[in-house]
């Protein structure tokens, strides 16, 4: 089958639980990406195309969906064009499937379609739950491994505006809230901070409400780190996955100008964050949880054992832990 070739996702990315959670970022991108059209006239495109849309539709970190599109365009699965999207201020990549990325998204679709699952107690063509107005991918969300179908979604979206975020969102979470209390320094924020913000914010593909939720945190706190520490973090967020991006580097930059830091301090900063020590590769997964477990400064035996068992799911080391700690009981 086409699609036989294409990467299973790390589960730090995941964002889904059940059924959908066991298919690739691709495979997902595909169906997502299926009946969707460019309007003619060459001009705008809707959001569901970027890739922040692709993002939050199949429930993957925004930060990681670049290299999977990159690799789909390589294979020949997707056209990619340049397009304004409806509220933005510049154009952005768009994605659409090319004649061969649709035959396998149909070919997917047709066979998940296909599959016998239980409903309501009864054994049933899952076809026979679908109309065509439903997105394949919300249909496939209600299903668990075993093929059951629920009434509620089994996902965590990156997107969700409400609650608390995945424990991969976190880190870019925290990221967003230290911007916002830099901006909010003076007491207000100007409309340029704003814009920056809501770069930051789509980049992450997060929610505009979590967006307000962690203004308004870190407006209420306003515990202003130095625009250093903040721009460092973002170097970090970057470097995240080994790589920074051209399209990190275009946000670091306009970043950089906003927060006045000059070509010195960005080269020192880089050259520290290139030469930090190796870490696991869920650490700063891990930072955030231990994070917001210490965030009233106790913590509890309870949350000492879900640590505990989050370590060891995360082949975090004891030292690694150690190191956490020590920098939360220093600030």
């Amino acid at each position: 089958m086409c699609y036989n070739g294409l990467s299973k996702n790390k589960r730090g990315d995941d964002m889904v639980d059940g059924f959908l959670g066991t298919l690739t970022t691709e495979q997902r991108s595909l169906l997502h990406l299926l009946n969707q059209r460019l309007p003619s006239g060459g001009w705008e495109a809707p959001a569901v195309l970027t890739q922040a849309g692709i993002s939050a539709a199949v429930h993957v970190q925004r930060k990681h969906i670049p290299r999977t599109l990159k690799r789909m365009e390589k294979q020949g699965m997707l056209n990619v064009e340049q397009r304004h999207i409806p509220g933005g201020k510049q154009r952005k990549r768009v994605y659409t499937l090319t004649e061969a990325g649709t035959q396998c998204a149909e070919q997917l679709r047709d066979e998940y379609l296909d599959k016998t699952v239980t409903y309501d107690g009864n054994q049933v063509v899952l076809r026979s739950l679908w109309t065509a107005s439903k997105p394949i991918l919300e249909l496939l969300s209600h299903l668990d491994e075993g093929l059951n179908y629920y009434d509620d979604a089994l996902v965590s979206p990156v997107s969700n505006p409400e609650g608390m975020a995945s424990i991969d969102a976190q880190y870019g979470e925290e990221l967003v809230r230290r911007m916002f209390a830099r901006a909010w320094e003076d007491g207000k924020i100007t409309r340029d901070e704003q814009s920056l913000l809501n770069e930051a914010v789509e980049f992450l593909g997060m929610h505009p409400e979590r967006a307000r939720r962690l203004s308004n945190e870190a407006r209420k706190g306003l515990k202003i780190p130095p625009p250093e520490e903040v721009y460092f973090d973002m170097i970090m967020q970057a470097l995240d996955d080994g790589e920074i991006m051209q399209e990190e580097v275009a946000l670091l930059d306009t970043f950089r100008i906003a927060f006045g830091i000059d070509s010195v301090t960005h080269n020192s900063l880089l050259e520290r964050a290139r030469n930090m020590p190796i870490v696991s590769e869920h650490f700063q997964t891990y930072a955030a949880a231990v994070k917001t477990a210490y965030k009233d400064k106790i913590i509890t035996i309870d949350e000492h054992a879900i640590l505990k068992t989050l370590r060891a799911q995360l082949n975090i080391s004891e030292t690694e832990h150690d190191q956490i700690m020590g920098d939360l009981t220093e600030e």
